[in-house]
């Protein structure tokens, strides 16, 4: 893998994609977008936390069946689950079936309507952990693991109750969700995040 890589529709992106097309596609439409809305913010939440361990495409590959058993991520739904909806998701092969992480999806709803009752939207609430400006990374070996900000969010989320919010899930977030650039200079898609 290269740290920018030149596909051949004559766009360059970033190497971490490489030419599988449910990454590329990924990389093109959504990391680094803003997303505003509250099931938006609680789905990449959860599935960062879901991510923790694996690799992203293995999660993005899943995605639609996490959508489907989640409700759409819509945290009012998903704040009602019961424990037995929690073994039938763990039995439910299309996911990831760790129980701590569907436990934490649950719990996380809940947070998550605590959060948007207090500052009005999870958007309001990420909005205060935008990464500085100035960060303008040439290769992937400049793109930090975490950082002061991510760390802050994490332990603000924690105290709040919040579970698999550890910095480094946090600063993944915060770069598909569009609270920093990690785009390289030089990927097409740089200057429209």
């Amino acid at each position: 893998m290269t740290d920018l890589r030149l596909h051949s529709d004559g766009n360059a992106r970033c190497g971490w994609c490489g030419d599988d097309e449910d990454y590329v596609a990924y990389h093109d439409a959504e990391w680094g977008v803003r997303a505003m809305s509250d099931n938006e913010w609680y789905e990449k939440v959860c599935l960062e936390g879901f991510q923790s361990g694996l690799s992203w495409i293995t999660i993005l590959r899943r995605r639609a069946a996490f959508r489907e058993v989640f409700a759409n991520f819509d945290p009012d739904v998903v704040a009602t689950f019961t424990d037995s909806d929690i073994e039938r998701l763990v039995l439910d092969e299309r996911i990831i079936r760790h129980r701590g992480k569907i436990s934490s999806t649950v719990n996380n709803a809940k947070r998550a309507l605590e959060l948007r009752t207090e500052f009005g939207s999870l958007d309001a609430f990420f909005m205060n952990y935008v990464e500085p400006d100035g960060h303008r990374p040439d290769a992937l070996g400049d793109v930090p693991a975490q950082t002061d900000t991510s760390r802050a969010l994490a332990k603000e989320l924690r105290r709040r109750g919040w579970t698999f919010v550890g910095p480094t899930t946090m600063y993944a977030m915060a770069q598909s969700m569009g609270l920093v650039n990690d785009h390289l200079i030089g990927c097409w898609r740089r200057d429209h995040c």
